[in-house]
């Protein structure tokens, strides 16, 4: 399964994750300076299906994060919730909302049909047969719902390597579609908030040191902390948030709650700062924060005006 490298009609350069074994002609006979590159042709083959199970990946949790409360919406309003509750129809659906997302994704990636059903099997056919033994009573509703989605791993590396040479279909997309794609973490940030807009809520006073911690994890792991001022800035982030934390938690009720808000939105704009100079993680990294950071203050800004005090 390869992906596109060009979008045909607006003509946006899409790079790969690793250069394409047919990018280059073979070589005809091997010599000192062709060695190294046709050494390396496995390991880009395993990049790009590392890549290609990643994006699935994303692509199923964004179909489950997008979908599931319009399930949700639409069993309480025709009267089904309890019928979408069951264990066996649960499964099913949960299958379906994986396999609209990996559908939309492969489709992006210019992946050809009979390959998008071949995957969409593999969402499917371990919830199908672990149905048998969960009617027949040998297994729970846990272990219906965990075995299937063990079995789906296997399943889809299978389809991955089945196709993982085979070329890209010809795809036409739209600018707004390409330019829409480009801002994914936008995407992504919003639909991880689309649940909470059904039923809003304040988050804990704790949840606000995920914000400056996740900074200093990663920038630990990218090795980007070297800089001048770059580590001590970090730190006083963390210390300002720490301040905010045990503040609010000390305050407690509805103090705390306009606190907690305070500090999510406070964030964004340190999410947009290292947006622009992307010192300490990546520019996507920085926008998903950002736009997660807002949406989440307003759902709790919302959850605080709509609740009595």
């Amino acid at each position: 399964m390869e992906n596109n490298q060009m979008y045909a009609d607006s003509l946006t350069a899409v790079p790969s994750p690793a250069p394409l074994p047919t990018d280059e002609p073979a070589p005809s006979a091997p010599t000192p300076t062709t060695a190294a590159p046709a050494a390396s042709a496995p390991a880009s083959s395993k990049r790009r299906l590392l890549w290609h199970l990643g994006e699935m990946a994303l692509a199923m949790v964004a179909g489950m994060l997008l979908l599931g409360p319009l399930w949700e919406l639409a069993g309480t309003a025709a009267g089904i919730g309890d019928a979408l509750a069951r264990p066996e129809i649960a499964a099913l659906v949960m299958a379906t909302n994986m396999t609209v997302g990996m559908t939309v994704g492969m489709r992006y990636r210019a992946h050809r049909w009979h390959a998008v059903g071949e995957m969409a099997a593999a969402m499917y056919v371990p919830f199908l047969l672990l149905l048998v033994p969960f009617r027949a009573g040998v297994i729970d509703a846990d272990a219906l719902l965990l075995g299937g989605h063990l079995l789906m791993i296997p399943a889809m590396v299978l389809v991955a390597v089945r196709h993982r040479h085979e070329a890209s279909a010809p795809v036409r997309r739209h600018r707004v579609v390409v330019a829409l794609a480009h801002r994914w973490p936008t995407g992504l940030a919003l639909l991880m908030t689309v649940d909470m807009w059904v039923d809003p809520s304040v988050l804990s006073p704790w949840t606000m040191l995920v914000l400056p911690v996740g900074y200093l994890v990663i920038g630990v792991a990218r090795r980007t902390l070297g800089g001048r001022g770059v580590l001590a800035t970090q730190l006083a982030g963390l210390a300002v948030w720490v301040a905010l934390t045990l503040v609010a938690v000390m305050a407690g009720g509805r103090a705390a709650d306009w606190l907690v808000a305070f500090g999510w939105l406070a964030h964004a704009g340190w999410d947009l700062a290292h947006h622009r100079n992307r010192r300490v993680v990546p520019g996507g990294y920085a926008e998903f924060c950002a736009v997660l950071d807002v949406a989440l203050a307003a759902v709790m800004v919302l959850a605080i005006l709509t609740t009595d005090a």
